[in-house]
């Protein structure tokens, strides 16, 4: 694995020349993000740093592209590795092998990655600030879920994982 430093010099070098799509591409490979039906990356306007979104689109079982904020890799690196990795997820699961067709399950798994990183070890842990902001997004999503259905069912532990993180952090 490549140095810290020296990947957030390499970022800071694609930023600098406006390659935003390069850097992404380059993190995916270097952090290990790859998906068989990951199409692309495609820009969108430039983020806030209160608001900063990226989005998967594409049907299910097809082929996925990625949207990112032009200016994606102004804000926190890990932050944003840990965005990728999220929408990485979802490439996963909406391809043919994997095909997750609720939104509300595909959200609560991606948000538990981003606590656990089970999926993508490679990827640096959040801040407790964020850890916080993705575990109760995920509890969000569990609670959307219809109430004692298979689905909640079956995340029912990872929820509970999610709610002692979330204990644990409060008390930190």
């Amino acid at each position: 694995m490549i140095a810290l430093s020296e990947i957030e010099k390499t970022i800071k070098g694609f930023a600098q020349l406006g390659l935003t799509i390069e850097a992404a591409h380059w993190l995916v490979k270097v952090y290990e993000l790859e998906q068989e039906n990951f199409s692309h990356f495609e820009l969108t306007e430039k983020a806030e740093p209160s608001f900063i979104l990226l989005t998967t689109n594409g049907v299910i079982g097809s082929k996925q592209l990625i949207k990112l904020p032009a200016n994606a890799f102004e804000f926190p690196l890990f932050l944003m590795l840990n965005l990728l990795a999220h929408e990485m997820l979802h490439v996963k699961q909406k391809s043919e092998k994997c095909k997750v067709e609720d939104k509300n399950e595909r959200e609560f798994q991606a948000y538990y990655e981003n606590l656990f990183h089970k999926e993508f070890p490679l990827i640096p842990e959040l801040s407790t600030f964020q850890q916080k902001a993705f575990g109760n997004k995920a509890i969000e999503y569990y609670n959307r879920m219809k109430e004692g259905s298979d689905v909640q069912k079956k995340y029912a532990k990872q929820k509970e994982e999610v709610e002692k993180l979330l204990v644990k952090l409060t008390i930190m």
